[in-house]
């Protein structure tokens, strides 16, 4: 089953420049393939908004495989730098911005909310993350929407190379560092350290089948 969903994945990616993100790419691919019309659904229940999601998520795949055999080098922050802009490198511009289409409708908003949660979390682990507390949440939810913006930023960049996308990313990484330097700095403030706790301490630190990460594969 898992073999041919992948068979099929691939051969309605061949239809999406032409036909979008959709059933229709997913019912071209399976005349492809003589798979009948029936299985498109078995494997890809929500249509279009499942095809993106099998296609993001092998991108998380190689990035992951990516990551453990060639672990980014240098800074913190360009070693984060590094692992989103090598995310970036392992889809096409054409197909992402098809899924996204697809993903940004209000019905499938949370699906594709997911999927970059699932990406920054993809990148942290890969990174060593160790955090078990309000931190193993709060990378992850500032990684994504420094992931959201870069995909934006990416889709729309004309410049040789995508070297203004790099530049952008770099930015928005050396933004963040800045501001958890700040927090990391407050917190050392008599008072400040207690406030935050109050603020944040009906929070647990996750367990490992607590994780949004972590759960089952949505297909």
């Amino acid at each position: 089953m898992e073999h041919e969903r992948e068979k099929l994945l691939d051969a309605a990616l061949e239809h999406v420049p032409f036909d979008g993100m959709n059933e229709t790419a997913l019912l071209a691919g399976a005349r492809d393939l003589g798979i009948s019309p029936e299985m498109v659904r078995v494997h890809f229940p929500q249509g279009g908004a499942s095809l993106a999601a099998a296609y993001h998520r092998r991108g998380d795949a190689a990035l992951r495989d990516w990551m453990a055999a060639t672990p980014p080098e240098g800074r913190y922050s360009q070693r984060v730098a590094g692992a989103i802009w090598q995310r970036l490198a392992l889809v096409q511009p054409e197909l992402v911005r098809a899924g996204a289409t697809v993903l940004s409708l209000p019905q499938h908003a949370g699906l594709g909310a997911r999927l970059v949660w699932e990406t920054a979390d993809v990148i942290w682990d890969g990174l060593g993350d160790t955090s078990r507390d309000v931190n193993w949440y709060t990378k992850r939810a500032t990684l994504s929407a420094v992931y959201g913006s870069a995909v934006l930023f990416w889709l729309g960049d004309e410049s040789e190379g995508k070297t203004e996308t790099r530049a952008f990313i770099d930015r928005r990484i050396d933004n963040v560092m800045s501001f958890e330097k700040f927090k990391a700095q407050a917190r050392k403030f008599p008072g400040v350290a207690a406030l935050t706790d109050l603020a944040t301490g009906w929070m647990r630190a996750p367990g490992p089948r607590d994780l949004p990460g972590k759960t089952s594969e949505d297909k």
